[in-house]
């Protein structure tokens, strides 16, 4: 449990300065943006994307042109940054972006609503505040999205991909809602190969 707890501080000291290359390199812009907690839960996201999720960002996803048309030609870091406001849209429907939500009579938490045994299933390493930890819970969100992505070929489309572990997917305009946010993205704007 120490050991856990000195890797749960040391994760959490190192994200800021992660972000701050990140953000240099890559615009991030997500709905969570007014919340303290932003940075951190920004950089969490985009270092479990690039372990975790890396198969799911070399996958170009079947619907990917209804999410951000320009991810094919997209850089890694684009592509990360594309599933960090995916998911900081999918947030705003799961918990209003608290890390402290519980849904379900306590079997949902956290930001992205996820159940203990979910995370149990995924091998989610979690600190002593499990699931309500926002890094910790979206970093085990990548792990279940990677998997559910890479599976089904598709970022959210009927209850495949993301749409199969998240309900709020599955509903259309809530979809059409996160949808519009991530196309309006500068980095999921259409281009050129060449580019």
């Amino acid at each position: 449990m120490r050991r856990a707890l000195m890797i749960a501080f040391a994760l959490t000291a190192a994200l800021p300065a992660c972000s701050s290359q990140i953000e240099a390199n890559t615009a991030l812009a997500t709905r969570w943006d007014h919340r303290p907690e932003a940075a951190t839960w920004n950089a969490a996201m985009m270092q479990a994307l690039r372990t975790d999720g890396a198969e799911m960002l070399a996958l170009t996803p079947g619907d990917i042109a209804d999410w951000c048309p320009g991810y094919e030609n997209a850089s890694e870091d684009e592509r990360a940054a594309f599933y960090v406001a995916f998911f900081s849209g999918l947030a705003r429907f799961e918990s209003t972006w608290n890390p402290r939500a519980s849904g379900g009579g306590g079997r949902y938490r956290g930001l992205l609503q996820i159940s203990p045994q979910t995370a149990q299933y995924h091998d989610c390493t979690l600190p002593d505040a499990g699931l309500y930890n926002g890094a910790a819970n979206l970093a085990c969100a990548v792990r279940i999205a990677a998997t559910a992505v890479t599976r089904d070929g598709v970022v959210a489309e009927g209850r495949g991909g993301v749409a199969a572990d998240w309900p709020p997917m599955r509903d259309p305009a809530k979809r059409d809602e996160v949808a519009a946010f991530t196309r309006a993205l500068p980095q999921c704007q259409d281009r050129l190969a060449s580019d």
